[in-house]
């Protein structure tokens, strides 16, 4: 409809507030999860991942007793710390979502709860893998082993909450109790090689730390990879997260906004068919 043509009396009575409602809509469709800052993390990421494969699969050497299994190590530490770093952002920030209901914080726990998801997966798969030359076996009732596939169900189940059918305040206030509990199977995760024996070897990283120069060095370079990933995913997950609210709010609106219309005796398909 150009601006020389009439308006039908139907486009005259059309509440503002749902074209307001349409045009957020439309906005926040437009938008992206991309910034600078994530794209800077993206090709930091990219580049310490592309040192992590050289120097893991090349420079460094192979290890006395494991040989080249040990290069595993370049994944499986990385993948751990990783995973411990996003399980924590999911515990400070359910705590401060509990205390002053910060929407900002409970998107900010779901999402790092889901990158931490992943990478406690792949921690599991690459201590399966490492395993199998060093145990005899892909899988054994280890304490450490056994503990991080509890804390993966239980993050599993974290995330599941998060999906149940309900008001979004109870929602959110129910996943923010369970990540604070979840935690503290972490604490147990990191501690059984000292609480129980079992297989698996203790700390690697630590004052008497024996490791070769190289080794060590590909292992802070994996160290650098799986942070600055992890952290690329999260920021982009949280976007996503937060673009999900929004156009559920403006979407809320708009549907409040049609229904009072109603009921002032104004039906917005009416001025579709005016316009046909």
């Amino acid at each position: 409809m150009s601006e020389s043509e009439p308006r039908s009396s139907n486009d005259a009575a059309k509440p503002k507030s749902t074209e307001i409602a349409t045009e957020q809509t439309a906005s926040i469709g437009s938008a992206h999860t991309g910034s600078r800052a994530s794209r800077t993390i993206g090709i930091a990421a990219l580049v310490a991942v592309g040192l992590l494969a050289a120097f893991g699969l090349w420079i460094s050497p192979p290890e006395v007793s494991q040989a080249d299994a040990a290069r595993l190590m370049y994944v499986h530490l990385p993948s751990i710390a990783t995973m411990y770093l996003m399980f924590f952002i999911t515990l400070v920030g359910s705590i401060i979502y509990l205390r002053n209901g910060s929407r900002f914080w409970d998107l900010l726990a779901g999402a790092a709860a889901e990158i931490g998801v992943v990478f406690n997966g792949l921690t599991l798969f690459s201590g399966a893998i490492w395993g199998k030359p060093t145990w005899g076996a892909y899988w054994t009732w280890d304490p450490r082993v056994t503990s991080t596939t509890v804390m993966f169900v239980m993050y599993i189940g974290y995330l599941a909450v998060r999906r149940l059918e309900l008001p979004p305040e109870a929602r959110s206030r129910r996943a923010a109790v369970l990540g604070i509990l979840s935690f503290l199977n972490v604490i147990v995760v990191h501690y059984s090689v000292k609480w129980w024996r079992g297989l698996h070897q203790g700390q690697t990283i630590g004052i008497d730390t024996k490791l070769d120069g190289l080794m060590l060095t590909s292992l802070m370079i994996g160290f650098v990879a799986f942070a600055l990933t992890g952290a690329w995913l999260l920021m982009h997950r949280f976007r996503i997260e937060w673009l999900q609210s929004q156009i559920g709010e403006v979407g809320l609106d708009q549907a409040l906004a049609e229904r009072r219309a109603e009921a002032a005796g104004y039906n917005p398909s009416d001025s579709v068919g005016g316009l046909a």
